[in-house]
């Protein structure tokens, strides 16, 4: 049992001895009281939940803003690979001349996580990943 619920029966309790001690006459002024601390509750927990919901729409929508669009541009990701490309001359020239193989296969394995992780900032689902979906649990 919550503790909330406690604290509801105890008014319930308090406000049922007080109508045995004031008698009929005080029952309808007893009742109005006990429903508006009802009601006081309903309306507290509705707008915590409300809160909430308020809070959780505005991290999505911080989210959903964060997150790569869908429009980017052709031009973006054609630039991208061209940086890429162009950095890769120079960039397997010192590490083939200063470690060798195992320098220009480092160079080439950065070069291609870059490319990677671009491609999958750009496209979301590129490599098998699902959005969420908003229908809830239902399934097909």
């Amino acid at each position: 049992m919550d503790a909330r619920d406690t604290d509801l029966k105890r008014e319930l309790d308090a406000t049922l001895h007080a109508r045995r001690d004031l008698g009929e006459e005080y029952e309808s002024a007893l009742v109005d009281s006990f429903l508006e601390k009802v009601d006081q509750r309903i309306d507290g927990a509705v707008e915590r939940r409300v809160r909430r919901q308020f809070a959780e729409q505005q991290m999505q929508t911080a989210r959903d803003s964060r997150s790569p669009r869908a429009t980017d541009s052709w031009g973006e990701r054609f630039g991208f690979g061209i940086v890429s490309l162009v950095l890769a001359v120079p960039l397997s020239a010192i590490g083939g001349g200063v470690a060798h193989l195992p320098g220009l296969l480092t160079a080439w394995a950065g070069i291609v996580g870059v490319n990677v992780v671009q491609a999958a900032r750009t496209n979301p689902g590129l490599f098998g990943r699902r959005k969420p979906s908003r229908d809830g649990d239902w399934e097909d």
